[in-house]
C-alpha cells in the first residue's frame, strides 16, 4: 500500500491561481520584450507578489535599447495581469556584476516582500562582448562569470538562508529556476564562447544545487528557452530560423514563462534538478522546415540592422538581454 494516501478529487482540481499569496523575486526584468516580463506576468497571474530587478544601464548599452517607459512602465504591465486582488509588485535595480549586488537585490526583494520571498527565477544575463575561442580574453570570461555565474549563486545562497530562517509550514513551494541555453544542443555556441561557459556552469550545477537544497524542500530546475523573439533579430536571417521550428515560429517569450510558472507550482513539487528545454520542437528540426502553411511565419519585419550573428541561431538564443 501506498505510504501516503491517494490525492482527494477535491485536490485533483486545478487551482485557478495556484501561487496566490506566495511572493517572487525575477531578475533581469526590465523589458517588456524580454522573458523576465512575461515570466513575472505569467506569476502575477497565477497569484504571486512579484519583485522585479532590473539594470537599465546594460539595456542601454545593446541595440534593442532599455523599455522606452522604463522600469516602472514595466511593472505596469506586471500589474494588469493580476489574478490576486491582494498581490503587490515592486521592483529595484542591481549591478550583479558586483559581488556585493546579489545580497543587496536579494535582501530589497525580501524586504518589499514582507520578509519571505517563496520563487526565484534567476532570468538576467549578460549579453554581447563575446566572441570565439581565438577572440576572448580573461576579462570576457571574468566578465560573463561574475553576471551569469556567480551572482546567480549568490542570490541562491541568500535565498537558502532566508527559507532556513523561515518555520517549516511556510517552506511549502520553495522554488528556484535558473536559466541556460543551447551551448550542449546541436553545434553548440562556438562564437560565444564566454557567454556559453557561463550558461553552461548553471545546468551543470543544477543536479548539484538540487541536492544541496533539497532537504529543505527547494526544488532547483534550470530552463533552456532555445530561440525565442525578444527583438534581437530580424529580417531574412529572423524568418529563416523560424522556418527552423515545426511550427515554423520563433519562440515567444510567453512560451517559456508558461514553463517557469508552472514550475513553481505545487504540482511541479517532485520535479527538481533537472535541465529542460522548451524549444517548440526546434531540436528535432532542421533547415528543411518550412513554415507552417496557412501559418502567420514568415512575417514581415524590417531589415536586420545587425551583422548576421551567425547561421546557428544558438550564437544568441538569449533569455533575456538584461544585466
Amino acid at each position: 500500500m501506498p505510504q501516503l494516501p491517494e490525492p482527494s478529487a477535491e485536490s485533483l482540481r486545478r487551482e485557478h491561481m495556484p501561487l496566490r499569496g506566495r511572493t517572487a523575486l525575477v531578475t533581469g526584468a526590465s523589458r517588456r520584450g524580454g522573458i523576465g516580463y512575461a515570466v513575472a506576468r505569467r506569476l502575477a497571474a497565477y497569484g504571486a507578489s512579484i519583485y522585479l530587478h532590473h539594470h537599465v544601464p546594460h539595456d542601454r548599452t545593446q541595440p534593442w535599447g532599455a523599455d522606452p517607459d522604463g522600469p516602472e512602465g514595466v511593472a505596469a504591465g506586471v500589474r494588469e495581469a493580476f489574478g490576486y486582488p491582494g498581490a503587490q509588485v515592486a521592483h529595484g535595480p542591481g549591478d550583479l556584476s558586483d559581488p556585493e549586488g546579489p545580497g543587496k537585490v536579494f535582501a530589497a526583494a525580501s524586504e518589499a516582500l514582507g520578509g519571505v520571498v517563496d520563487i526565484l527565477v534567476a532570468n538576467h544575463a549578460l549579453n554581447g562582448s563575446d566572441g570565439s575561442l581565438k577572440d576572448i580574453d580573461a576579462q570576457l570570461l571574468d566578465a560573463h562569470w561574475a553576471t551569469n555565474t556567480r551572482s546567480v549563486i549568490l542570490l541562491i545562497q541568500a535565498y537558502a538562508k532566508l527559507r532556513a530562517a523561515h518555520p517549516v509550514r511556510i517552506r511549502r513551494g520553495s522554488r528556484v529556476v535558473m536559466m541556460t541555453s543551447g551551448q550542449d544542443l546541436r553545434a553548440g555556441m562556438p562564437e560565444e564562447i564566454a557567454y556559453s561557459l557561463s550558461k553552461g556552469a548553471l545546468a551543470s550545477a543544477t543536479h548539484t544545487l538540487a541536492a544541496s537544497l533539497g532537504g529543505m524542500g527547494i526544488t532547483v530546475n534550470t530552463v533552456n528557452p532555445g530561440p525565442v523573439d525578444t527583438d534581437y533579430l530580424t529580417g531574412e536571417a529572423y524568418d529563416r530560423i523560424a522556418g527552423m521550428f515545426p511550427a515554423g515560429r520563433w519562440g515567444m517569450p510567453d512560451d517559456p514563462a508558461r514553463l517557469i510558472a508552472w514550475l513553481a507550482t505545487d504540482e511541479a513539487e517532485w520535479i527538481t534538478g533537472q535541465v529542460i528545454n522548451s524549444e517548440g520542437g526546434f531540436l528535432l528540426s532542421g533547415e528543411h522546415f518550412s513554415p507552417v502553411p496557412g501559418g502567420p511565419w514568415p512575417r514581415e519585419r524590417p531589415a536586420d540592422p545587425r551583422p548576421d550573428p551567425s547561421q546557428d541561431p544558438r550564437q544568441d538564443p538569449r533569455p533575456d538581454p538584461v544585466e
